[in-house]
């Protein structure tokens, strides 16, 4: 069988759905090892397989992250969590990656920052293990566990920077979304509960113990989540702060430990 040409990609592609057909078939014929590999990828897109899956990798921040499959992918809008983190403690040395997922967040703060204590955690075993790789060229530790409770005890109030994509997806609304996402990546990083703050919730509520004085916790959630988020953030007797990318449709909350007078 000849080789798929990249007007034969585009083309399957294209009937497939894919809005950009020419930008994925190029990205797919530059990763690939042989024909073989091409046809394989082809028909996993086809079949409605998250690009970044497909190719093993996604861009993020400047940096290529590793993406298993099964593993949550980072979305770039997410980028904009990571430059109000830098903005927020552009000195800080601990950097924390709650429900880090493939730890594209930490991978991205401790490829600024350099130099930092940088651990990831996640309650799914899949997303550890990815976390783990893209983590580990910068001295990144990766924790399985439910929230807090796979980090070392001993970042107890020395944590300068708390990133936590959370889920925040309503579990009614889990079914609305594309089925890339749907179908492809883990529930538990997706449903965030009844109104898709409930982990949010809980990792404001934890947050002081963690943060050191004047560290931040920074969370993404939707335009019409924030104002409960906000809620959440200020009840845990952190000082609330929110940023809105309109750009990348992107809405950042974020929580700072007061400094002791």
């Amino acid at each position: 069988m000849p080789p798929l040409s990249t007007a034969s990609v585009v083309t399957a592609l294209r009937a497939a759905g894919c809005v950009f057909a020419e930008e994925e078939a190029e990205l797919i014929l530059a990763t690939a090892r042989t024909p073989d590999d091409v046809t394989a990828m082809v028909d996993r897109r086809v079949c409605g397989v998250p690009l970044e899956v497909v190719l093993g990798w996604a861009e993020f921040a400047g940096l290529r992250i590793a993406v298993d499959p099964g593993v949550f992918v980072p979305r770039r809008r997410t980028e904009f969590l990571v430059e109000r983190a830098l903005a927020a403690v552009p000195h800080a040395s601990v950097v924390v990656d709650l429900c880090c997922g493939s730890g594209a967040l930490g991978a991205a703060l401790a490829a600024s920052l350099r130099g930092v204590e940088l651990h990831a955690a996640d309650i799914d075993p899949a997303a550890v293990r990815c976390a783990r790789r893209n983590i580990a060229p910068y001295g990144g530790h990766a924790h399985e566990g439910d929230l807090f409770a796979a980090l070392p005890a001993g970042l107890r109030g020395r944590v300068d920077i708390l990133a936590a994509n959370v889920p925040y997806v309503p579990t009614a609304e889990v079914a609305l979304l594309p089925g890339e996402a749907r179908d492809h990546e883990p529930l538990v990083a997706l449903d965030g509960g009844t109104d898709g703050l409930d982990v949010l919730r809980r990792v404001a509520a934890e947050a002081p113990r963690w943060l050191a004085p004047g560290g931040t916790l920074l969370v993404e959630t939707s335009e019409r989540q924030e104002p409960h988020a906000v809620e959440a953030v200020r009840g845990a007797g952190l000082v609330a702060g929110t940023a809105v990318s309109e750009e990348r449709a992107a809405h950042v909350v974020t929580g700072t430990r007061p400094t002791a007078v």
